[in-house]
């Protein structure tokens, strides 16, 4: 008869369960998204998303000192303007805010991976995320218009000290346009992580108040891809390979870990990044201060999910609460 039990001979000592556990999640395994702002001495805090602040510059220094002393290794910023237009023109502007924080973390002497969000939606006063024109009646997105002012912000992320540039907006030709301007740039080295397969997805609420990016009209579903397609995004991470990318990210994660798993089966060879976005982490947050669940247990189970489907790296707002639990 087959030894029913031999299995379970396995997970009788706690020692021997971590031994033979398949996967390891570590702070090493995590990116910190920061969310910076015009000002001074301020740290608003994120109302649907608990222990997060809008904060502006002269708090960076002391924010990168702490996530550095829990073995956090990259983060990735995003902006807030002090004033929008309808090109989202300060996100190319050499003194606008993720440019001005970039420096700022750079002048601290840190060692911290620095990725920047390359993208319009914080920065237009439409809240899209490239030029909008009309076409038969309806206001879209000019994705070709848009490219270049792509690059224009890409490239003065670099020129601030950018370790690596996160590029969002899901613009068709948009990896090929951003390698070819920073190469024109000589910025060669500088790697691409691109957002290839971005959802649109409800999970994103809270982050548009975080970020103050929410649309004044319509969706963004022209752009971004629709929660019902996996081979889709096969396709568009392929296009994003072609076009010179350097790693790929699936967003969000949660509700997505079939795609990054085919992802990453297809691209082996191919960092893989998932973001655990805002409201995934809001929703354990609100569950967890009515008492319904455990936030430690259910977060760290969450995370170890996504790296355990095949992400290689974890975009996540529990990076900080992580990051202590697993010390």
């Amino acid at each position: 008869m087959f030894p029913t039990h031999r299995m379970r001979r396995l997970r009788t000592h706690p020692r021997l369960r971590d031994m033979v556990r398949e996967t390891s999640l570590t702070p090493n395994d995590f990116i910190l998204p920061l969310f910076v702002r015009c000002g001074e001495n301020q740290r608003i805090p994120i109302s649907s998303m608990p222990g997060h602040d809008q904060m502006t510059l002269d708090h960076l220094p002391a924010e990168i000192a702490e996530i550095e002393s829990l073995g956090i290794p990259a983060v990735i910023l995003f902006g807030l303007p002090e004033t929008k237009d309808d090109v989202g023109s300060d996100a190319f502007n050499d003194d606008g805010i993720i440019q001005r924080a970039l420096r700022t973390i750079k002048a601290t002497g840190s060692g911290l991976l620095v990725m920047t969000d390359v993208c319009f939606c914080e920065y237009t006063d439409h809240g899209h995320c490239g030029i909008i024109n009309e076409r038969h009646g309806l206001l879209d997105v000019d994705n070709d218009a848009t490219l270049p002012m792509l690059v224009q912000e890409a490239v003065s992320h670099a020129r601030a000290g950018a370790d690596v540039i996160a590029p969002s907006g899901m613009m068709d030709g948009m990896i090929g346009a951003l390698r070819h301007g920073l190469d024109e740039a000589e910025f060669e080295n500088l790697p691409i992580l691109s957002y290839a397969a971005k959802y649109s997805s409800a999970f994103y609420g809270p982050f548009r108040e975080a970020a103050d990016s929410a649309p004044q009209f319509g969706d963004r579903r022209t752009y971004q891809m629709d929660p019902a397609n996996g081979r889709e995004a096969l396709r568009e991470v392929a296009l994003d390979l072609a076009e010179g990318a350097d790693m790929l990210m699936v967003k969000p994660a949660l509700s997505y870990l079939d795609v990054i798993h085919r992802v990453k089966t297809a691209h082996p060879d191919v960092p893989l990044a998932a973001y655990n976005v805002s409201g995934e982490f809001a929703m354990v947050k609100a569950a967890a201060e009515r008492g319904w669940v455990d936030e430690q247990r259910i977060a760290l189970e969450i995370l170890t999910s996504i790296k355990r489907a095949g992400a290689d790296m974890i975009l996540t707002y529990f990076a900080k609460d992580a990051s202590r639990w697993l010390s």
